[in-house]
């Protein structure tokens, strides 16, 4: 158990709330970053914890000063980032780049010299299919500015944030950075996420799995996935990772170890969750060239000391995942919603 004081951004996230939950599962204090009303939502939903959670309203992560919020801070995991469709595409890129920067900066003014960063597996999607830490996504900012095609515009933040974050990784040696390149991410949301309302982006990526779940939904672009809980872990491991001294640069490359094709996650949830079987997304998938990301386990067991046996199985995130869906689903009915098929990611 550690009493270590952890700064995160993004807290009231899918991803960050299960961050959070996992950081004070094992006793580290958290300061969670978010704006407005969601710092108070946090402030009230974490209470139980007494004060091992503090909440601070941060407006805008890329260009406000926060030093006091910093105070005492051992380490910071930044899971913040603006998502696609939310910005025009030149605001997203600055967002993207600058909100990493200025938190990073400020944390090691402060005196943290540890940091974990969510990037992802678009910044390694590349023609070649290879998917190491080496890898770049070959995509431009060019690209990304007149394309008008919103998950590349997504990708090339995401890449040129990293590219900005190890720049100065190697100009601050001192400081242990991590970044955790994960693909979509599916799993149940915890009790701390707020969904009142059919409110799509904070359904997050199990929008993907949403989908499924109607006849006239559209199926994810790729099967590869990790399940949320997994991800969390994975930060929550990589503030104690092996030193960069040991294992070299930490860029994590990580997807689950298991997979299969659409057609058996449906025909899956058809059998086990026969109430659906309806209801299911009508539309016949399109064969992927592999269902399981050809990634080195090694190397995260390496670095994180995360083995492929610590990972949940497919099953357990495909129902997990859908259960919390039909739950939130039937909540927005009791509260008068309509239920409509949602859109794609």
């Amino acid at each position: 158990m550690s009493s270590e004081l952890i700064f995160v951004t993004g807290a009231s996230g899918f991803l960050g709330s299960h961050v959070v939950l996992q950081l004070l599962e094992k006793g580290y204090r958290v300061r969670a970053a978010a704006r407005g009303a969601k710092a108070d939502h946090l402030k009230s939903s974490y209470a139980s914890y007494g004060d091992r959670f503090e909440s601070v309203k941060i407006t805008d992560i890329a260009h406000d000063q926060f030093p006091e919020a910093l105070v005492g801070v051992d380490a910071i995991i930044h899971l913040a980032s603006p998502l696609p469709g939310r910005a025009e595409p030149a605001a997203l890129l600055a967002a993207a780049v600058e909100g990493t920067l200025n938190v990073i900066v400020q944390g090691e003014k402060a005196g943290v010299k540890r940091v974990v960063v969510t990037s992802s597996i678009a910044t390694v999607a590349n023609p070649k299919e290879s998917y190491t830490d080496k890898d770049w996504n070959p995509v431009t900012k060019e690209a990304a500015l007149t394309g008008g095609i919103e998950m590349v515009t997504y990708a090339a933040s995401k890449k040129f944030a990293e590219l900005a974050l190890w720049e100065w990784a190697d100009r601050h040696p001192h400081v242990e950075v991590t970044t955790l390149n994960p693909p979509f991410f599916y799993g149940p949301f915890t009790e701390h996420l707020s969904i009142p309302t059919p409110d799509f982006g904070a359904i997050s990526t199990d929008l993907l799995v949403y989908n499924l779940l109607f006849r006239d939904g559209v199926f994810p672009p790729r099967t590869r996935y990790i399940d949320v809980r997994d991800v969390a872990q994975a930060h929550v491991r990589a503030l104690n990772s092996r030193p960069t001294s040991e294992v070299g640069r930490k860029r994590i490359i990580f997807s689950s170890p298991y997979g299969w094709s659409f057609q058996k996650t449906v025909d899956f949830i058809a059998e086990q969750r026969p109430a659906l079987k309806d209801r299911l997304i009508a539309a016949t998938p399109q064969a992927q060239e592999f269902d399981i990301l050809p990634m080195d386990f090694g190397r995260v067991e390496e670095v994180l000391g995360l083995k492929v046996s610590d990972f949940r199985t497919i099953e357990e995130t495909t129902l997990d995942t859908v259960d919390a869906l039909i739950e939130v689903e039937e909540q927005w009915r009791r509260a008068g919603h309509s239920i409509k098929t949602p859109p794609s990611f």
